[in-house]
């Protein structure tokens, strides 16, 4: 999938990169809080009374559990190192080993993966708050010790690409998961809840060209799972906006959201739609397909904001949330405007 990266020092020193991503982390956190203050002025009582009622609905609150804090413990670092475990098993030991190096990879795939790579640190921290919330610890704590485990995954598996001749460490891989982490914290500390919520849709591509399905199978996989991981030609990111926390005297149902979302279409290599074997020859050129972008607009249905006495159930919607609900979209593609009947 990725080029071989050019070998680099074992040791790497801090670069630009990273001090730009701790600084757009920091700076988000600075600015949604600023936000939020902000809003907080001359609103109508009624409209906090509501505001108070939603988080009540949403943030669901447990009593301290020291057995339930051991077990969610044991639990995580029991998980994550099988799963890790399986991973190297399963991706990187069949390939060769280098020294720790880095490469730079922002031009591939027309950022998709960099997208996705926010998408997973997000949707792994908001998982993980959820369950640490069921164990009863401190708001704070909760935060911050679920809200940073999608970046410390990620990073540990940016750390195995750094040790791969078939890849590298990524800065801005690792600049990527920071964001995601960022993007929920700041709303945690901030609100006290996810307004703007990043999502997630997939729909498998099929093409009357057989080359292309055939170059499809053979970069993304055959089976439907590899393509959900791999195939950015049928993936969409999306922003939601939960409406009525933005707009609390709006007459407007809470879990009524506008979602902004984008995808690609045409790429079958990381640069170019040329691929070559190992012997660098080009087995497959189709640089006659355009490598394009599209932008969508779509409402969006907040499941946390489905009523429930059930707590199991609350924090389920509240996971499952990180998946966009089918809806009709409109599409800018190609400075064209469209309409879809039903987007996911």
């Amino acid at each position: 999938m990725r080029p071989a990266a050019p070998f680099y020092s074992t040791y790497v020193v801090l670069n630009s990169c990273i001090i730009r991503s701790l600084s757009t982390f920091l700076f988000s956190l600075c600015f949604i809080y600023s936000y939020a203050q902000d809003t907080a002025k001359g609103i109508t009582p009624q409209a906090i009374d509501s505001i108070k009622t939603v988080r009540q609905n949403i943030n669901e609150t447990y009593p301290y559990n020291k057995k339930r804090v051991r077990m969610v413990t044991v639990t995580n670092v029991a998980a994550y190192s099988g799963a890790m475990v399986g991973l190297y098993a399963v991706w990187y030991k069949d390939y060769p080993h280098s020294p720790f190096h880095t490469f730079n990879d922002y031009a591939e795939w027309k950022q998709m993966d960099k997208i996705g790579h926010i998408y997973s640190a997000y949707a792994e921290s908001k998982a993980s708050m959820e369950v640490w919330r069921w164990t009863g610890i401190s708001r704070k704590k909760r935060i911050w010790l679920g809200g940073m485990s999608g970046a410390m995954y990620q990073t540990v598996i940016e750390t195995l690409d750094g040790f791969s001749a078939e890849w590298g460490w990524s800065w801005s891989d690792f600049g990527s998961n920071i964001m995601g982490s960022g993007l929920l914290i700041a709303q945690e500390l901030a609100w006290d809840q996810q307004r703007i919520q990043m999502k997630w849709s997939f729909h498998r591509k099929r093409y009357e060209d057989r080359i292309l399905n055939e170059q499809s199978n053979e970069i993304f996989g055959k089976g439907t799972a590899e393509r959900i991981l791999k195939d950015y030609n049928g993936q969409t990111y999306w922003l939601s906006f939960t409406l009525k926390d933005f707009m609390p005297a709006a007459k407007l149902p809470p879990w009524l959201q506008l979602s902004v979302g984008t995808g690609v279409e045409g790429l079958f290599s990381a640069r170019g739609n040329i691929h070559t074997n190992k012997e660098g020859v080009i087995i497959f050129n189709r640089t006659d397909i355009k490598r394009q972008r599209q932008w969508y607009l779509a409402p969006d249905v907040d499941l946390s904001r489905i009523k429930t006495n059930k707590k199991g159930l609350k924090m389920v919607l509240n996971v499952l949330n990180i998946v966009k609900f089918p809806a009709p979209s409109l599409e800018l593609h190609a400075g064209k405007i469209k309409w879809n009947w039903l987007h996911f």
